[in-house]
């Protein structure tokens, strides 16, 4: 229903009935208004109608030939924090009321129920009706109410049901479900669809705030789950389905990617700089200095008839081997030489065609026995052999 603003006119309209009710001398009969027993309270759905029943009688010694008019009748709703308001008012023969609102017989009559349809819960509330009747000469007249208290009932609105958690095998969930309006409050009954069919009770279920809760998840629990919202008036419902998965969930693969790559680039920045830092180990050793001075040539016998004047060493060592030692050595010891491969052992001359006897071997250069050049490591180069005159033998 539609509270409409009241007039002037029904304000003074609802003044001169309650003057008229208590100005009125009392008479031999009395108006009394009467609802059947069980009615004083009632329920009804949202959207459907509903019969307020009323109907008054003349008590008391009623002279033969008295007359009474029905003078006014009207219908009030009475809600806690707000202001009374007039729903219907039918005052000498003309009836106003709000939309949806009517009076079920027409007047005059003795029967004052009230209709209203397409009830909304805002028209739950207590109907106070009035009556005042009067006798023909208009002397006197006679007031009674009554008051029936209506709640109008709301069925669970489509509840929603969602799912709480990570389905996995060994986890624990929780089934949610709500219905955003109901009254009265709506209670939740959850139940496993078939094949598997299965109803649950507490503790697992909250029947008051609709939740599941499914511990320790195993692959049989899969399904599809049926949420019951119900009231005395109605009821609604949702399903969700629960897929338990065996598998790591999304969070534990990313966390396993993530954790690869940056063991990867950990990886990657060691090698690079071992790479670096063996290149900048052999730099040093590959640069060759432009200031180094040249290693100076060994003296050889020119009259020595181990090595000719056109003969080589078999191998040359650094630079730095070969230098020579800073001043004369000391009669009686030994030279170290520069380097072993530098040294010659002697070796066997080639014995002549005409018979000469061979010649003694030369000691080795620098005074160093051939026994001890051996145990130095030296390696033995093989000569040609050479006359007195010079020529090759």
């Amino acid at each position: 229903m539609v509270s409409l603003p009241r007039s002037p006119a029904t304000n003074l309209l609802r003044f001169l009935f309650l003057g008229l009710s208590t100005l009125a001398s009392p008479s031999q009969a009395q108006l009394e208004l009467h609802v059947p027993a069980g009615l004083t309270k009632l329920k009804a759905v949202e959207g459907a109608e509903v019969v307020l029943p009323v109907w008054y009688t003349l008590q008391g010694q009623v002279s033969s030939g008295q007359t009474w008019e029905l003078l006014a009748v009207m219908w009030f709703l009475e809600q806690e924090g707000k202001d009374l308001n007039q729903v219907l008012a039918y005052i000498s023969k003309t009836m106003t009321s709000k939309p949806g609102v009517s009076l079920v017989y027409s007047m005059p009559s003795h029967n004052v129920s009230l209709r209203l349809q397409g009830l909304q819960e805002k028209d739950s509330g207590s109907y106070r009706c009035s009556v005042n009747v009067q006798d023909h000469r208009g002397i006197n007249g006679s007031h009674s109410s009554k008051t029936l208290e209506l709640s109008v009932l709301v069925p669970p609105a489509p509840p929603s049901c969602r799912l709480l958690g990570v389905a996995r095998v060994g986890t624990n969930v929780t089934l949610s479900c709500q219905s955003p309006r109901s009254k009265p409050a709506a209670q939740y009954q959850w139940e496993r669809a078939p094949p598997s069919a299965q109803v649950f009770f507490a503790p697992v279920l909250d029947a008051i705030r609709g939740s599941l809760s499914l511990t320790n998840l195993s692959s049989s629990m899969s399904g599809v789950y049926i949420c019951k919202a119900h009231n005395e008036v109605g009821s609604a419902q949702c399903n969700v389905t629960l897929e338990v998965s065996t598998g790591p969930g999304p969070a534990v693969v990313a966390g396993a990617v993530v954790g690869t790559l940056v063991g990867l680039g950990l990886l990657a920045g060691l090698v690079l700089l071992y790479h670096r830092r063996s290149k900048a180990l052999e730099e040093p050793a590959n640069d060759i200095k432009e200031d180094a001075i040249a290693p100076p040539t060994l003296p050889w016998p020119k009259g020595s008839d181990t090595i000719s004047k056109n003969g080589t060493l078999s191998s040359v060592t650094s630079a730095r081997a070969l230098r020579q030692p800073q001043g004369p050595p000391r009669p009686g010891a030994l030279t170290p030489t520069p380097s072993l491969s530098s040294q010659v052992r002697p070796s066997p001359r080639l014995l002549r065609t005409d018979g000469a006897h061979p010649q003694p071997t030369s000691p080795s250069p620098g005074g160093v026995s051939s026994s001890t050049l051996s145990r130095m490591g030296a390696v033995p180069v093989m000569v040609p052999a050479q006359s007195q005159a010079g020529s090759l033998v």
